[in-house]
Parts: C-alpha cells; structure tokens; sequence
C-alpha cells in the first residue's frame, strides 16, 4: 500500500508572506494537497464554494460573508495574518478534474484547513478553521487534510516538526466533528464549559442555558466546548492506522 507522503513543491505563482512561526510547505497525499491558502488564488473560491451553505457555521461564531472581500477582510486580514501561532491551507481534492489552467478551480477546491494557537515553546498546536465545502463532504477528503497535517506536526524532523502535542476543539453538540477526529486517534480530555459566547441565535450550537439577569452581554449564547488531543506517543500507535485509513477507498 503506498503510503502518503509530505512533499515540498514549488510556491503558488503568487507571492505571499504566511507569516507562521513554523516552515511552511505544500502538503501531498495520493489523493489531496494542502497548499498555503493565497487570497488571490483561493478567496474566491472559498466564497464562491460557501456562500450558498450558512450551516457550515453552525458550530462556529463565523456568519455567511457578504463577499469574497469581506471573507479576507474578517479571516486572513483579521485572525490569520496577525498571529504566527496560524496558518490557512487550501484543501485540494486531486481526484478531481480541473478544466482550468490553473491548480485550484472550483472543481477541486474542497475546503480550508489549518494550524492554529501554535507555539514553538511547547512543541504544540491545534488543527483548525475546518471547513470542508459540501460535496467533498463524507469523501476521503477529511480524512486525508487531517492525516496530512498530522504527519507533518507529529513527525520528527526533517519530514515533520516533532511537535509533542496537536489538539482539536469542537463544540460539545458538534458530534461528527468529535467522531471524526477520535476515528484518527484523538482522546477527549475535557469538555470545557461556558466557553465560548456566540452573538445570534444559533440554538443548535447552545449550552441550553440562559445567562443570568444582569449578564454583561445579554442576548448572546453561551456554548461548551469538546477538547481533543494527540499526543507525539499517541502517534507512535496510531500512526499506521492513520495512514491506512487515508488510503481507504470505501
């Protein structure tokens, strides 16, 4: 069985600074890449892909963007950029035909996938801003972002960074999300409550709980979060598996 494997390939013909605390490199299994999300390159496409699909952000504090502007405005300029703790992939399904010259079309861009709250001084970070597009959904796509950001955290240099420790965040109610992490090895920790406010409705994602009289932000929603994590000796078992389930055709 061919085993996925981390590539370094050659820099979008964009030029753009990720500005991570971590080398940055183009990700590669047999199936999908995870390339540096360039706005020029993949914004549109995100927006394009997103726009028509606001339960993407069912579980998440994120509103349907006006635009493709408004996207980079409250994501990349906002939250990604400034912190070196992040960086935005891309997520490109290869076995998909693009028509188009160039290697993102909206025939193969799947998603967005990232690194988040990373520090180099504890060898940590988390897998974040995953956002698979609808019909790349309950493929081999997920699994396979995800795998592919595992390898490259998890395994020694020079193939990967060694980090010691990746966790992942969900909302509590959010149970594929859950599910689909702990298939790869991931062990809930901790459900962390009342810990994040949400502005809006979004009664699907709520703790259930109203706040109190005299709450400094009334009106909003009070959710609990599910904590995740795979440690460097979790992946010394796991990691076979991981990639054996990458592989999966069915």
């Amino acid at each position: 069985m061919p085993q996925p494997e981390i590539t370094t390939a050659g820099q979008p013909t964009s030029a753009y600074d990720t500005n991570f605390c971590f080398p940055v490199r183009e990700l590669e299994s047999e199936r999908v890449k995870l390339t540096p999300f360039i706005p020029d390159l993949h914004a549109d496409l995100y927006f394009q892909g997103s726009a028509a699909h606001p339960d993407l952000y069912e579980f998440i504090p994120w509103e349907t963007f006006t635009n493709t502007s408004d996207f980079v405005k409250q994501v990349i300029d906002s939250r990604v950029r400034p912190d070196t703790g992040v960086v935005l992939y891309a997520v490109i399904d290869k076995t998909r035909t693009s028509t188009s010259t160039s290697p993102s079309s909206s025939a193969n861009f799947a998603g967005i996938i990232g690194y988040m709250n990373t520090s180099p001084a504890n060898l940590s970070t988390e897998i974040g801003y995953a956002i698979i597009l609808p019909p790349f959904q309950r493929t081999h796509v997920t699994t396979n972002a995800i795998g592919l950001l595992l390898q490259y955290a998890l395994d020694l240099p020079p193939h990967g960074l060694g980090l010691r420790r990746v966790q992942w965040k969900a909302n509590r109610l959010n149970t594929r999300s859950i599910d689909a992490v702990q298939k790869l090895g991931f062990k809930l920790e901790a459900v962390l409550r009342w810990d994040r406010i949400f502005v809006g409705s979004k009664a699907s994602a709520t703790n259930g709980v109203k706040e109190r009289v005299g709450d400094p932000r009334p009106g909003t929603v009070g959710t609990d979060t599910a904590l995740l994590a795979l440690c460097w000796d979790d992946w010394e078992s796991e990691r076979a598996r991981v990639l054996e389930l990458m592989d999966r055709r069915s």
